[in-house]
C-alpha cells in the first residue's frame, strides 16, 4: 500500500491496530506517523492516551504493557515506538502482534534499514495491521517525485525547476520538502513554480549551479562554463569540486551508453538510462558533440582531478584553479 493511501485512510479515521513502518527512507515513515498523531486522538486526549517510547531505552515487556493498557476518557490509545531498530529482543513483540488490543493504535518506526519480511513476526503484523516498506526514491525519480509532491499541495512546477532542486538538494526528501514548504508560504496557491522562484526564495542560483555547468559542458559553451567556474571559485557553497566531478562523471557515462543504444529517441533513452525525458533530450544532443573516444578521455580526466581535489598529486593549485583547468581539458 502506498504511503498516500495509508494517510488517506488515517485522515478518514480508518485506523489499524498495528502500523509497522520500516525501510531506508525516513521521510515516508515520519509522514505516516505525523498523520496518526494528528488524527488518532483529539488534542485534549493526548496527555493521558499518547505514549512515545524509544527502542534503545525500552524493554518489550514495558511496551506491551503500555499497548494493553486501557485508554482514559478516550476511545483509543496511541503508542509510538521510535528507533525500533535499536530495541533488544524485538522479535518478542510477536506475541502482542498475534493478539493486539482493539483499543490501541501501535506504531513502530523501524528506520534506516529494511526488516526481513520473511520472518513470522512480519507476517503476523501484516495479518493484524499494516506493514509498510519505505524505500528511497531513486535519483532519476526525484524530479517526478518533486512534481507530484508540489501538485498535492496545490501548485505546479516546471521540469527545469524540479531538476534544479533534485540536483542541488540531492535525495534528502525532508530537506527538499522543507525548502518547498517555505516556498509555499510565499507563493499563492496555483502558482507555477519556476527556476526564478527557486533562485529568489530558496537561494539556488538558476544560472550558477552544477546542473547549469553540466549543461554548458554538454554544448561546449566555453564562456558560460568558465563564468560558472569563476562563480564557484568566489562562492564555494554553490558548486564544490566533489559535487561537480560525480555529476560530470554521470553525464559522460550516460553519453557513452547512448552511443551504443540500439534506439536513440528521447523515450527509449529515458527508459534505458532511467532519466527524465527532458534530460534525455539534452543528452542525445550532447552525443553529437562528444564521440566515444573523447568521452573515454574525459572520464579519465575526471578520475585524475578527483584525486587532485582530494590532495593527491596536487600541492599548490586552489580548488578554483583545479576547476578551471579540468573544465578546459574536458572541453578541448
Amino acid at each position: 500500500m502506498a504511503h498516500r493511501s495509508i494517510i488517506k485512510d488515517i485522515e478518514n479515521k480508518k485506523f489499524e491496530k498495528i502500523y509497522f513502518l520500516h525501510g531506508e527512507e525516513g521521510f515516508f515513515i515520519d509522514e505516516i506517523t505525523k498523520a496518526l498523531v494528528d488524527h488518532v486522538l483529539e488534542e485534549h486526549e493526548r496527555d493521558f492516551n499518547q505514549a512515545i517510547m524509544y527502542g534503545k531505552d525500552s524493554e518489550v515487556l514495558n511496551i506491551v504493557s503500555e499497548c494493553k493498557g486501557y485508554p482514559m476518557m478516550a476511545e483509543r490509545k496511541l503508542v509510538i515506538l521510535k528507533e525500533a531498530q535499536d530495541l533488544k529482543d524485538f522479535d518478542l513483540l510477536e506475541s502482542y502482534f498475534e493478539n493486539p488490543s482493539d483499543r490501541t493504535v501501535f506504531v513502530i518506526n523501524y528506520k534506516n534499514k529494511t526488516f526481513d519480511t520473511r520472518k513470522k513476526i512480519a507476517k503476523t503484523a501484516t495479518k493484524n495491521g499494516v506493514m509498510f516498506k519505505s524505500d528511497k526514491v531513486k535519483d532519476y525519480q526525484l524530479p517526478d517525485w518533486i512534481t507530484n509532491y508540489v501538485k498535492t499541495v496545490g501548485y505546479t512546477i516546471t521540469s527545469k525547476a524540479s531538476i534544479l532542486l533534485s540536483e542541488f538538494l540531492g535525495s534528502d526528501l525532508s530537506k527538499i520538502t522543507n525548502e518547498l514548504d517555505k516556498l509555499f508560504l510565499l507563493l499563492e496557491k496555483g502558482t507555477a513554480i519556476n527556476d526564478i522562484h527557486i533562485e529568489e526564495n530558496i537561494g539556488i542560483s538558476k544560472d550558477y549551479n552544477p546542473f547549469e555547468l553540466i549543461n554548458a559542458i554538454a554544448v561546449r559553451d566555453v564562456p558560460k562554463a568558465f563564468n560558472i567556474a569563476n562563480y564557484f571559485d568566489h562562492n564555494p557553497k554553490a558548486g564544490d569540486m566533489m559535487v561537480v566531478i560525480p555529476s560530470a562523471f554521470n553525464f559522460f557515462s550516460k553519453l557513452m551508453r547512448i552511443h551504443f543504444l540500439p534506439q536513440k529517441n528521447k523515450e527509449a533513452v529515458a527508459v534505458a538510462l532511467k532519466i527524465h525525458p527532458f534530460v534525455a533530450s539534452q543528452h542525445i544532443n550532447a552525443t553529437k558533440v562528444y564521440n566515444p573516444k573523447k568521452i573515454a578521455a574525459n572520464i579519465a580526466i575526471l578520475h585524475e582531478y578527483d584525486l587532485k581535489a582530494k590532495g593527491m598529486g596536487n600541492s599548490s593549485f586552489s580548488q578554483g584553479d583545479l576547476m578551471r583547468e579540468m573544465i578546459y581539458r574536458l572541453l578541448h
